[in-house]
């Protein structure tokens, strides 16, 4: 039961840097790419029908 008392703190440490980093990429936009958005349309090689 010793074992538990480092663990738990240790795995919501790790969750909480985890969410730290994804609210930071959230918030540095990395997640945005309105130009390849709209290249993508225009593309020619682009299928988006279903494979048979």
């Amino acid at each position: 039961m010793d074992v538990l008392a480092v663990l738990i703190p240790v795995s919501l440490g790790l969750g909480a840097v985890g969410l730290a980093a994804f609210w930071w990429t959230l918030r540095s936009d990395q997640y945005d790419d309105p130009d390849g958005d709209s290249a993508r349309i225009l593309r020619e090689d682009y299928d988006d029908t279903p494979a048979d």
